[in-house]
């Protein structure tokens, strides 16, 4: 049985009670995202435009003795006729460059919850973010969101020590429902908060339900903390798949510094290798990593270091962020060229947020076999 039928099945068994307290301080909202992308790429394919707009509708009810509920329904559509792009569904394949956001309408998430002061279940289609969405996250930037049909468990067990465990039967990814994958993921993560800062250590076995071995099992351990101005992590993970027999690790190494207006961050990432193979993290928001140009969301072969430095401030009420990135073969020497990224955006009349996004790679050595890539955005966002 699918968790989201368990779900469907639990709210069946509360009282008609139970639901009109619930209905009696429920609240809805309404959140959209109207987005201008462009994409121009040095290779054969036309150059990219796409107008769209997301609608996401999410009706939660009031908390009755600890159970809870979420509806949430998610449309992405194009507007005023520009989509010129490859929505990677079908439409303008190898014409166009690639805009991951195809038009669809979806059930985001649909779950009960009940809660407790240390103690969260929740069933049913939901989203999952983890550890600032490194390896599990929302990929909330595209339009149509990643969540997953799955049963979460929490434990607080102090002030200090808390533990999450969920099993995922399917991955609600953003390339509309033709694209979800039916799955069997485990994912376990604990933390404990010491004065130095947060430990984390997780574990997260992943398998594409098909019917074969394809298990993609990651262990890590990270520590982030703050001491004054000064900022720090540090993360380090290994992963064994089951496809290749490949054994890869992760490490990431971070220091930021807060200026009086300017934040200063210097950063290393390096997902390695193992013949022929590199470390993956098909659940994470993978935008977020490795360049804004989206040239690195599979691992290459022969792996990927990428030494950045972001300066960060607040100009004229806004958030400004500018990055710098520099990427190489973890194996081998391959220069994987660079990338700068600047994104300006602020908020404005209490429900509304505009900004402007820009991201350039450059392309480094021809056995790369990436190309120059210019990708820019324009974004006015509403929540009510």
């Amino acid at each position: 049985m699918k968790l989201t039928h368990i779900a469907a099945l639990i709210t069946a068994t509360l009282s008609a009670t139970t639901f009109t307290a619930m209905a009696s301080e429920a609240s809805t909202k309404i959140d959209l995202n109207l987005r201008y992308e462009s994409v121009d790429q040095d290779n054969a394919l036309r150059n990219a435009d796409a107008l769209t707009l997301r609608t996401r509708l999410t009706h939660k009810t009031a908390d009755y003795k600890g159970f809870s509920g979420v509806v949430e329904f998610e449309d992405s559509r194009t507007i005023a006729g520009v989509d010129n792009y490859n929505d990677t569904n079908g439409q303008n394949t190898g014409v166009y460059s690639v805009v991951a956001d195809p038009e669809t309408t979806e059930l985001d998430q649909a779950f009960v919850q009940y809660s407790t002061d240390k103690f969260t279940a929740k069933i049913g289609r939901q989203v999952i973010a983890l550890d600032g969405h490194r390896f599990v996250g929302h990929v909330g930037w595209r339009q149509d969101r990643q969540t997953f049909d799955a049963a979460t468990f929490i434990y607080n067990a102090s002030e200090k020590l808390k533990a999450s465990y969920s099993y995922l039967s399917k991955r609600n990814r953003i390339f509309g429902e033709e694209k979800d994958f039916d799955s069997k993921d485990h994912l376990l993560n604990v933390s404990y908060k010491t004065s130095m800062g947060k430990l984390v250590g997780y574990a997260y076995l992943l398998e594409v339900d098909e019917g074969v071995s394809n298990g993609l099992d990651t262990y890590g351990v990270s520590f982030n903390g703050k001491k004054d101005k000064f900022s720090y992590a540090v993360e380090v993970a290994t992963q064994s798949d089951d496809v290749t027999d490949a054994d890869t690790t992760y490490f990431k190494l971070e220091g930021a510094y807060k200026f009086d207006k300017l934040t200063a961050k210097l950063g290393y990432e390096s997902l390695g290798s193992d013949n022929g193979v590199g470390f993956q993290t098909p659940l994470a928001t993978l935008h977020k990593f490795n360049g804004w140009a989206d040239q690195f969301l599979g691992t290459p072969g022969s792996g990927l270091e990428d030494v950045y430095v972001t300066l960060a401030g607040k100009v004229m009420g806004g958030k400004l962020s500018a990055t710098y990135h520099d990427f190489s073969s973890e194996e081998g020497s391959i220069d994987f060229g660079s990338e700068f990224d600047v994104v300006y955006a602020k908020g404005f009349a209490k429900h509304y947020k505009a900004g402007i996004k820009y991201a350039a790679y450059s392309a480094g050595d021809t056995a790369s076999g990436k190309v120059d890539t210019d990708k820019l955005w324009v974004f006015v966002s509403a929540s009510f």
